[in-house]
């Protein structure tokens, strides 16, 4: 199979093994952003593209800012795994899926250069605006896969995409004294917790108690917009910024 690019921004084709249709009917209305957590960018390009990795991206960043599609953005790509967003799971049958080239925790974390991150901009901006994708549906693989993930991670400029027009996002609240909600608590404090988490799209369920499912959206909602401090308690600052998004949007 050979296709031309979805996408006016600059890019390459390589076609990977690993796509399958969408389900009839069924709208792009998602962004996932990732790293891809190898050491070598070209074996993890590889790695997208062979039919044993059981994965696959519609779009590969290279650090320097080359753009690979591997994937037509019409096809469903097998980036998202096990997911949710907004109480609707299946992400990978609604989304659009980018690799952005990063060794990720494992392999020595580190800043995404700004030539990659101006070619994440110029395709996630094209993306967005031709698929309409609402700003809250632009979202971190670790955002709808917490419990199993934590990509692209807290080194990503989300605040540099949404300067761009792309994504939802409000600066972190000021530090202040305040409740914290901890693992193993439970009281209506984490009930309303949990409720504000799953209103804005998080895979969380309002049990009363401060359990694993609820720690990991915690810590995916802190890696995306608290990255200074990624912990999985709710303190005030984790709180008052939850609520600012929930006004943003």
């Amino acid at each position: 199979m050979s296709f031309p690019p979805d996408t006016p921004v600059p890019c390459t084709v390589r076609v990977a093994a690993n796509f399958n249709e969408r389900p009839a009917g069924t709208a792009i209305d998602t962004l996932v952003l990732h790293y891809t957590g190898m050491e070598s960018e070209e074996a993890a390009l590889d790695w997208l593209c062979v039919a044993k990795s059981r994965v696959s991206c519609h779009y590969f960043i290279f650090g320097d800012g080359r753009i690979v599609q591997t994937v037509p953005e019409a096809l469903r790509a097998w980036h998202a795994g096990v997911s949710a967003w907004r109480g609707r799971d299946d992400v990978n049958s609604r989304s659009i899926g980018i690799e952005i080239a990063n060794p990720g925790h494992q392999f020595g974390y580190r800043p995404f250069p700004p030539a990659q991150i101006d070619a994440a901009i110029a395709l996630a901006g094209d993306i967005v605006k031709r698929r309409a994708i609402e700003p809250r549906n632009v979202v971190a693989h670790s955002d709808i896969a917490p419990a199993r993930k934590q990509d692209p991670g807290e080194l990503f400029p989300w605040d540099r995409l949404f300067a761009a027009g792309i994504g939802a996002y409000v600066a972190p609240a000021p530090q202040r004294r305040g409740a914290v909600h901890s693992p193993g608590e439970a009281g209506r404090g984490v009930t309303r917790l949990q409720r504000r988490l799953a209103l804005y799209g998080y895979p969380v369920k309002a049990s009363g108690r401060y359990d694993e499912q609820t720690s990991a959206a915690v810590v995916a909602f802190q890696r995306h917009f608290r990255p200074a401090c990624v912990d999985g308690r709710a303190d005030a600052q984790t709180r008052d910024t939850l609520e600012r998004l929930l006004t943003a949007i």
